[in-house]
């Protein structure tokens, strides 16, 4: 009678302890998948976001353009003899002009050109060039190794470099930004220091609800890459990020 309620107690015991595991393993598998479909759900997102940025900086810049260097051309056709109209005809030129160099800022913003016409590292060296005319900010961009970048990644790369750049500008307080692109042994590396104030890492990734962060995680994350972030209070901040280069 003893052996029999102490069979019955061990299977009962082990019958409950798989059922734990089994739910254990089911919970597991459930956040692995959540995790999946949510990160498949972002790049969609972001792929979107890619293709939309495109089709609008083509769509300025092919027709938005041309139509009003048309109508400027139309506008300064127009003889007028009385002086006030040819100041009005000529302000509205002046005007013009500033909407169509306003579209040319909006349309790069969106696409660079040059990161389509001559890859990576000419687009960065542009970005560099526009960042540092308005920012007291010196920033240094090194290259090594060979870089032939394949165009999916390049858009990736670039808005990584983008980002990490416009936060150091609007969080770091730091006076000198350095870039460096290499390929190494399979992979892309990228390295990026400022000496800034720093920041604690553990504790801005947790409170963090913007998307800047997140950004650089995802995007990394669809390079199928490593993101490292090193940084404290007072100690500037160190970005590495490392992709397969195939």
């Amino acid at each position: 009678m003893d052996d029999k309620i102490f069979y019955t107690t061990v299977f009962i015991s082990l019958l409950i302890a798989v059922i734990i595991i089994f739910f254990v393993v089911s919970i597991i598998l459930y956040h692995r998948r959540y995790i999946q479909l949510q990160r498949e759900r972002i790049v969609a997102e972001i792929t979107i976001l890619e293709n939309e940025r495109k089709r609008i900086a083509a769509d300025l810049h092919d027709s938005m353009g041309p139509l009003l260097s048309t109508i400027k051309l139309n506008i300064n056709s127009i003889q007028v003899h009385d002086e006030h109209d040819k100041m009005v005809i000529a302000r509205s030129g002046t005007y013009i002009d500033e909407v169509i160099r306003g579209l040319r800022q909006i349309s790069h913003n969106l696409l660079p050109a040059t990161l389509e016409r001559k890859g990576l590292t000419d687009a960065i060296h542009e970005f560099i060039r526009q960042v540092s005319a308005k920012a007291q900010l010196d920033i240094r961009f090194h290259t090594s190794g060979q870089i032939s970048i394949p165009a999916e990644k390049e858009i990736h790369l670039f808005r990584i470099i983008q980002e990490i750049t416009h936060n150091t500008l609007k969080h770091a307080k730091a006076t000198q930004l350095q870039i460096v692109l290499s390929r190494e042994n399979g992979f892309f590396l990228v390295l990026v220091k400022e000496d800034g104030i720093g920041f604690d890492v553990r504790k801005v990734k947790a409170e963090s609800t913007g998307l800047g962060m997140k950004s650089l995680a995802i995007r990394t994350d669809i390079l199928h890459g490593h993101l490292s972030i090193e940084s404290a209070p007072g100690q500037g901040t160190n970005y590495f990020i490392k992709i397969p280069a195939g």
